[in-house]
C-alpha cells in the first residue's frame, strides 16, 4: 500500500508571478523577502512590483538570513506582530531561508515563544497559527514551496530542528522560471545541488512511493543535465525554467517522503563548518548511492534508469559531475576531520533522515574504509 498527497496549488512557467495579485485576492498581508543592501536591489524591485499587483503589504519582514535561527525568528515576529492590519496571508518571495522564515511566522502569528516551545519540548500544537502563505521561490533547489516543514535554527544551543506541520503547506506556490535569471553561477550550483539531493534522497528512502519515484526520477536526470549547461551560460531562459522544473519535482517528490542520510549529514557541516546546505547535502550523494547500490530492488531499477546499468560506474560519474561544478565528494575538504567521520555517520544514521535511508550501516563503513 502507498500514498501520496500534496495539497499545493502549484503554477509554474514564465510570468506567473504576474498572478500574484490575483491569488491574493485583496487581502491584507505580510511580505516576507530579502533586504537589498541599498534599497534598490532585485527585492527591492520585486517588492514595488508585488505592491503594484496587491497593494501596500501591511507588514514586510526583511530581516532574513541564510539559516533562520532563533534570535532572527524572534524579531521577526516582533515586526509581524506590528502589522498595520491583521495578517490574511503571507507573501514568500526568495530562497529556502523566506520559506521557513514565512512558515514559522504563519505558526507563530507573532510570538516566537510559540514556535520555540513547540519545537524544544514536541508541545503546543494546538496554540500554533495557520495563515495562508502563498509562496514565490526565487531560486532553483529548495522545494520548499510544496512541503509542509521549515528548517530552523538554534545557533547558540548548536541544533537544527524541523517545525512539520500540515497547516504549513501553502497555499499555492508561483513557480517563475525568470524570477532565477540573474543569480549569481555559486548560489546557482549550491541550490541546484540541493534539488539533486532531494531527488535521490527520496529514491532510497524508506517511505519512496510511484509517484515520488516517478518525480524524482525527472528531477534527478534534469539537474545532471542542465545544471553544468546552466553554471556555464546563467542567462539562459531555457536552462532557467529546466531547473526550475526539476526543483519543482524533486520538492514534490520529497514533500511525501523527506529526506534521508545526505541530508542528516548535511547538518553539521553547516552547523560547525559553515557550509552551505545544497554544497552539504550533495558532496557525499556518491558515497551514498555506493552503500545503497543492491540494497532494494525498486532503487536499484530507479537509480539505473538515471545514472545506467552500472551503478557504481554511475557512482563514479556523480563524483565527476560534482568535481567538474568545483565540488570535492571528500568530506575532509569541508572541514570534517578522517578520524570523525565515522561517527558522524552514525549519528546521523541514529537521527529521524537518517532513520529514512534504506540502506545498511555495513554498506557506509565498507565505503568509508575504502
Amino acid at each position: 500500500m502507498w500514498r501520496y498527497r500534496n495539497p499545493v496549488d502549484v503554477k509554474f512557467g514564465a510570468g506567473v508571478f504576474d498572478t500574484l495579485g490575483t491569488m491574493l485576492a485583496g487581502r491584507a498581508y505580510c511580505l516576507v523577502t530579502y533586504d537589498d543592501a541599498n534599497g534598490g536591489g532585485v527585492f527591492a524591485e520585486l517588492a514595488r512590483r508585488v505592491a503594484a499587483m496587491a497593494g501596500t503589504p501591511a507588514v514586510t519582514v526583511r530581516n532574513i538570513g541564510p539559516n533562520p535561527d532563533f534570535v532572527g525568528l524572534a524579531e521577526s515576529c516582533r515586526t509581524y506582530a506590528a502589522a498595520t492590519r491583521p495578517v490574511e496571508a503571507i507573501v514568500a518571495l526568495g530562497g529556502g531561508s523566506v520559506m521557513d522564515a514565512a512558515k514559522v511566522l504563519a505558526a507563530a502569528s507573532g510570538d516566537f515563544d510559540r514556535v520555540r516551545r513547540r519545537l524544544e519540548t514536541g508541545k503546543g500544537g494546538a496554540e500554533l497559527g495557520r495563515t495562508p502563505i502563498i509562496a514565490v521561490p526565487t531560486t532553483s533547489g529548495t522545494g520548499s514551496e510544496v512541503t509542509s516543514w521549515a528548517t530552523v535554527w538554534d545557533t547558540g544551543a548548536m541544533k537544527k530542528y524541523s517545525l512539520a506541520r500540515e497547516t504549513l503547506y501553502p497555499e499555492a506556490a508561483l513557480v517563475d522560471p525568470l524570477l532565477t535569471i540573474g543569480l549569481p553561477r555559486a548560489v546557482t550550483i549550491s541550490t541546484g545541488l540541493d534539488a539533486l539531493s532531494h531527488a535521490l534522497e527520496s529514491i532510497w528512502n524508506v517511505n519512496a512511493n510511484p509517484v515520488s519515484g516517478a518525480l524524482a526520477e525527472v528531477a534527478a536526470r534534469e539537474v545532471l543535465d542542465a545544471l553544468p549547461l546552466l553554471a556555464d551560460d546563467l542567462d539562459s531562459e531555457s536552462l532557467r525554467t529546466r531547473l526550475a522544473r526539476a526543483s519543482l519535482f524533486a520538492g514534490l517528490a520529497f514533500s511525501n517522503t523527506r529526506t534521508a542520510l545526505a541530508h542528516a549529514l548535511s547538518y553539521h557541516l553547516t552547523l560547525h563548518h559553515g557550509v552551505p546546505h545544497g554544497i552539504a547535502c550533495s558532496f557525499s550523494l556518491p558515497m551514498v548511492m555506493r552503500a545503497v547500490a543492491g540494497c532494494d530492488p525498486m532503487c536499484d531499477a530507479a537509480l539505473k534508469r538515471i545514472f545506467g546499468p552500472d551503478l557504481r560506474a554511475g557512482a563514479a560519474r556523480l563524483e565527476t559531475f560534482l568535481k567538474k561544478l568545483g565540488i570535492s565528494p571528500d568530506a575532509t575538504d569541508h572541514g570534517i576531520a578522517a578520524r570523525d567521520w565515522a561517527a558522524l555517520v552514525d549519528g546521523a544514521l541514529a537521527g529521524d533522515r537518517g532513520k529514512n535511508f534504506i540502506g545498511r550501516r555495513e554498506s557506509l563503513v565498507a565505503e568509508l574504509a575504502a
